[in-house]
């Protein structure tokens, strides 16, 4: 995805669609931290959005740094006043749909990419990744679950809500990555691979698209419009 993403950079900024400046809150997937999604902010920063990192170091899956960026959020909202997207990368994504949850004034919209929301126990999720959450955040994923059922809950958000997976994500079961679709929710297919979802180019495509919508008057990801039919595959 890296190389990809090198090779189009410049054709991508040139092609995508540009919407209103707003405040977006990026969030890192389990054991990325702000240096994973850098190239996701920066190709935000270059659309004149006004990306934030989540500044928690590693994501641990601990339960003391979603309080912690919880509290972020919140200090950023008075700070910008205004309503902020959230993009969260796999863990980051479940996180983004708690805080999205907890202050639904304050968000204008959520991207997750392949965010595993609808898991209910580490079936489905790769044996190796599962043993390392349980060793680094002190929980199994059920008990995650117990604490903050919400955030692993599959309900739809009240706010614009866009689920990228891929079914050759490879970590997590690409069907807990999905919710029901209604009139203010879509889940998009990718090709590509779960760690490399904050720098694939089709996924920052599908993002500076649902940026640039406005809330008010939200409109699905069209895979028909233009050369869309051709990158992305049906769901």
């Amino acid at each position: 995805e890296i190389a990809s993403l090198t090779s189009t950079w410049l054709p991508l900024l040139a092609a995508v669609p540009r919407g209103e400046p707003h405040p977006v809150f990026v969030l890192p997937g389990f054991l990325g931290g702000d240096d994973s999604t850098a190239l996701l902010r920066r190709f935000l920063s270059r659309l004149r959005y006004k990306p934030f990192p989540w500044l928690q170091g590693t994501n641990t899956g601990n339960p003391k740094q979603l309080e912690n960026v919880i509290r972020r959020f919140y200090r950023l909202h008075h700070a910008m006043d205004a309503p902020i997207t959230l993009i969260g990368q796999s863990l980051g994504g479940v996180y983004a749909r708690e805080i999205a949850r907890t202050f639904p004034d304050a968000v204008r919209s959520v991207i997750t990419l392949g965010s595993p929301y609808g898991t209910t126990d580490g079936s489905s999720t790769n044996p190796l990744v599962e043993r390392m959450f349980e060793r680094m955040s002190g929980l199994t994923i059920e008990e995650m679950r117990e604490l903050r059922p919400t955030a692993t809950s599959g309900d739809p958000l009240p706010m614009p809500t866009t689920s990228v997976y891929s079914t050759t994500d490879g970590v997590v079961g690409w069907r807990t990555c999905i919710e029901p679709e209604d009139h203010n929710s879509e889940n998009i297919r990718v090709r590509g691979s779960h760690a490399g979802m904050a720098m694939n180019p089709d996924v920052l495509r599908i993002i500076a698209d649902r940026l640039a919508q406005n809330p008010a008057d939200w409109q699905p990801f069209d895979i028909r419009k233009g050369c869309h039919a051709l990158i992305y595959p049906n769901p």
